[in-house]
């Protein structure tokens, strides 16, 4: 009972933050609802603060909303904002987002 008391106490104050405009917390709701921590997984709820905290420059939000782009997760499979997005967390230094670009490159999904 306490584990579950903690968990719906954590979300809140997450929440808190995030509609506070806490990009860091932003970030992390979009974790929570892209994995289904507290229910079934939601894409576009997952995109929606994802892209809130990317908008403010957090460089992981940037490379996970460029692969909910990508993969058409949340939002519509768009590969030129994917890449938009990709391109943005590779310049603070995302490697993934940096392997991404690379692959997109090599498949000629890059224009």
């Amino acid at each position: 009972m306490g584990a579950r008391k903690d968990r719906a106490e954590g979300m809140r104050l997450i929440r808190l933050a995030a509609d506070r405009g806490d990009a860091e917390a932003q970030g992390a709701l979009g974790a929570v609802y892209f994995r289904g921590v507290v229910g079934p997984k939601d894409y576009a709820e997952a995109a929606r603060w994802y892209r809130k905290a990317a908008d403010q420059g957090d460089s992981i939000a940037q490379m996970q909303i460029g692969f909910a782009y990508f993969f058409g997760q949340g939002v519509p499979k768009n590969r030129a904002e994917a890449a938009r997005w990709f391109r943005l967390a590779a310049r603070q230094g995302q490697v993934n987002a940096m392997e991404a670009l690379e692959a997109m490159l090599r498949r000629g999904q890059l224009r």
